[in-house]
C-alpha cells in the first residue's frame, strides 16, 4: 500500500526544489548575522537547533521528494492512458465504456461485455468480452473515436457465430470460463474468486456484481456485468 504524505509535508517537498532550499527557508538574517556561516546555520537547522518549521532530515527529504513525484507521475500517465479521455462521446454505449474505463484499468472493477450484433460478412455474432483485458492488450481509441465498432472475437471470453455455428471460450487474466454448469454459462473472477451469473433469468449476477442492459442502436443487444473486485484479506 503506497504511504500518504502527510499534509505538511508533502507541501515542503513541492515548495522547494532541493533540501538546501528547504533548510535556508529555515535560516533568518539574524542567524547568519551571529552565525556569520551560512553552511554552520543550515546544520542546526537540520539539528533541529535553530528555525520555526518543521524538522526534516535530508534521507527524509529526499524520500518524500521522490514520493510526490512519483505520484505525479503516476497521475499524469493515468491520465494519458485513457483512450475516452477528451472524446465528445454521443453514443450511449461508449458512454458507459468512457465511465468504466479508468476503474478496469487500475482493477477496481472488471466488467464483461455482452455483445450480440452482425460481423463484416453479415453474420449473427454473439460473445462475452473481458474489459480490463482488452484494455490492456488493446488500443481503444479508435473504439472511442467511432472509427472501429467493438465486436467479440474467438479469442474473447466466449465467442459464438450463429451461422457457422462456431463456439470458444478462453480464459483471461481476470476470468476463468465454467461452461459446463446446471446455471449455464459462468465466470469465476481470479482475484476474490466470485462467481458471475451471466444468466438474465437470474436474480442476481453475483456478489459484488451488477447487471445493466445497454439500448444502443449500433447493436442488436448490449448487457454490460461490472464486478468490484475485492482482494482477499
Amino acid at each position: 500500500m503506497e504511504e500518504e504524505l502527510p499534509s505538511g509535508t508533502d507541501n515542503i517537498v513541492t515548495e522547494y526544489n532541493t533540501y538546501e532550499d528547504f533548510l535556508d527557508s529555515q535560516i533568518t538574517s539574524l542567524d547568519l548575522y551571529y552565525l556569520e556561516d551560512e553552511e554552520l546555520a543550515r546544520q542546526l537547522v537540520e539539528l533541529g537547533y535553530r528555525g520555526s518549521g518543521e524538522v526534516l532530515k535530508r534521507e527524509e527529504f529526499e524520500a518524500r521528494k521522490q514520493a510526490a513525484e512519483a505520484s505525479r507521475l503516476s497521475k499524469r500517465s493515468q491520465q494519458k492512458a485513457l483512450a475516452s479521455s477528451g472524446k465528445d462521446l454521443k453514443n450511449p454505449f461508449l458512454k458507459c465504456l468512457a465511465q468504466r474505463e479508468e476503474a478496469n484499468r487500475s482493477g477496481k472493477m472488471t466488467t464483461i461485455i455482452f455483445i450480440r450484433d452482425y460481423n463484416a460478412r453479415g453474420q449473427e455474432i454473439s460473445g462475452y468480452i473481458d474489459y480490463a483485458h482488452r484494455l490492456k492488450t488493446e488500443d481503444f481509441e479508435p473504439y472511442f473515436s467511432g472509427k472501429k465498432r467493438l465486436l467479440p472475437r474467438p479469442s474473447d471470453l466466449s465467442f459464438y457465430n450463429w451461422e457457422t455455428q462456431t463456439s470458444t471460450s478462453n480464459p483471461t487474466p481476470n476470468y476463468q470460463v465454467i461452461a459446463e454448469s446446471a446455471s449455464g454459462l459462468l465466470f469465476k473472477n481470479k482475484r476474490d474468486r466470485k462467481i458471475l451469473n451471466v444468466d438474465p433469468k437470474a436474480a442476481s449476477p453475483g456478489d459484488n456484481s451488477t447487471r445493466t442492459v445497454i439500448e444502443s442502436p449500433q447493436y442488436t443487444q448490449v448487457v454490460i456485468y461490472d464486478h468490484i473486485t475485492r482482494r482477499k484479506t
